[in-house]
């Protein structure tokens, strides 16, 4: 690292859990975010806050002015463009080191998959579940390391699914895509601070999966009930008749 990045790391440097080697670790990584919305954006402003070397963005959505109350990476004068454009744009400004890619389209099969595999850490800050088995599934496969989010009305959660670990449970283990209930947030509304806080603790998880500390919410699903301000964390095992990570 040199004088400037030293100087820019300082505060997280001090951490005798991330040191300089931890931040050289976050330099030379590279973190896929899926979904540049609500939980998208404090993801990833975090993430290239920290001095996560590359970042990759998808979204095939344009900015609305219904997402600004929320999708707090775009501004008024965004609207109309690709939300990964206005996203690269804002991030440049935030830490012109972090060489930010985009995908201004839906990633779907191999495409998805290559994306995946070229990444150390996934976040999934997508908003239906169809994204989200598609999203988890190609982690199983690529044994990626993936980061999930989810919050609507007042209400959020967040875990981690270590697919590189043969252990772990993954998404699916969590739900189940037969008879799933569809909720998004245009639906059903959800408060600005709810996304934001849920996606700066994905954003945490990500750093310490990149940088290798502490305890993740692997085998943990973290609950936040934002009206009672109350949490709940459940554990989670990997479920055998898992249809995609289970012995069948």
């Amino acid at each position: 690292m040199n004088d400037e990045q030293l100087l820019r790391y300082s505060r997280q440097i001090m951490l005798p859990q991330l040191d300089v080697a931890g931040q050289q670790r976050l330099l030379g990584s590279h973190a896929l975010i899926i979904g540049m919305g609500g939980l998208g954006s404090p993801v990833a402003m975090y993430l290239a806050a920290a001095g996560v070397g590359r970042l990759t963005l998808v979204d095939f959505d344009t900015v609305d002015l219904s997402n600004l109350q929320r999708q707090i990476l775009h501004g008024s004068d965004d609207i109309g463009r690709p939300k990964v454009e206005s996203a690269r744009e804002a991030l440049a400004a935030l830490n012109p080191e972090v060489v930010v890619s985009t995908v201004n389209r839906k990633l779907e099969g191999p495409a998805l998959l290559e994306a995946i595999a070229g990444a150390d850490v996934v976040i999934d800050a997508s908003d239906n579940f169809t994204t989200r088995f598609a999203i988890n599934d190609a982690c199983v496969e690529a044994r990626k390391p993936l980061v999930s989010g989810a919050a609507i009305r007042m209400e959020g959660q967040v875990s981690v699914f270590h697919n590189e670990r043969e252990e772990s449970p993954c998404y699916r283990c969590l739900y189940r895509d037969e008879g799933e209930l569809e909720q998004t947030c245009s639906e059903n509304g959800v408060l600005a601070p709810v996304v934001g806080v849920i996606g700066a603790l994905q954003a945490t998880e990500a750093l310490k999966v990149l940088a290798g500390i502490g305890e993740t919410l692997g085998g943990r699903l973290l609950l936040w009930d934002a009206m009672t301000m109350e949490w709940r964390s459940l554990k989670l095992r990997k479920d055998p008749a898992c249809p995609c990570c289970g012995a069948a």
